[in-house]
């Protein structure tokens, strides 16, 4: 059981039957009544967010989820093949189930797919990914004043991000997927 008074940012409830997340949440004392909690949770099967209000020392289950690392192999028409690493069972996601990963979607990486109930539910990459330039315009000596300067770069996957000008076309660089940012370039 999880007590409103151990919210986190990023704490996992179940709520009514389904599972959330915990995006910001606010413990408030009025003068006269008794405390709540005022919180700001996403839906994790449906992505919706919405604010829910909550007395102070309510408690919640913990949702019982499940993470599971997949291989992903292959898209089929609109769907994406996964294979769990234990079983060897596939399971195919649509593009609307994945859409938070499709820019770092690379056959023959691992993903980390999270199940509810024994259904899976979303698909989180890797925290970092090493992905190859296919396209960038050249950088040329003396463009900038102070350096630090950035050009736009597409990706394998198709990801386009910022990155500094001595990156070039068939370069690998390392990418942070959780702001898409890159972070340095690859020694091959």
């Amino acid at each position: 059981m999880i007590s409103t008074s151990e919210f986190r940012k990023g704490a996992k409830i179940l709520f009514r039957d389904e599972p959330y997340m915990v995006l910001e949440y606010h413990h408030v004392k009025p003068g006269k009544g008794g405390a709540f909690v005022r919180t700001k949770m996403k839906n994790m099967i449906t992505g919706l967010i919405h604010e829910e209000t909550f007395r102070s020392g309510e408690k919640f289950s913990d949702p019982g989820l499940e993470y599971k690392d997949m291989l992903y192999l292959y898209k089929d028409g609109e769907m994406y093949q996964f294979m769990d690493q234990d079983s060897f069972e596939q399971i195919a996601f649509n593009k609307s189930q994945i859409e938070d990963v499709l820019d770092f979607l690379k056959e023959q990486i691992i993903y980390t797919v999270l199940y509810f109930n024994d259904k899976p539910i979303a698909v989180t990459a890797p925290l970092f990914m090493e992905l190859t330039v296919t396209e960038t315009p050249p950088g040329i000596r003396g463009d900038t004043a102070q350096g630090g300067a950035t050009k736009p770069a597409t990706l394998e996957t198709g990801l386009v991000l910022q990155v500094p000008l001595f990156v070039n076309e068939g370069d690998i660089i390392k990418v942070d997927t959780r702001d898409t940012s890159y972070v340095e370039r690859v020694k091959q």
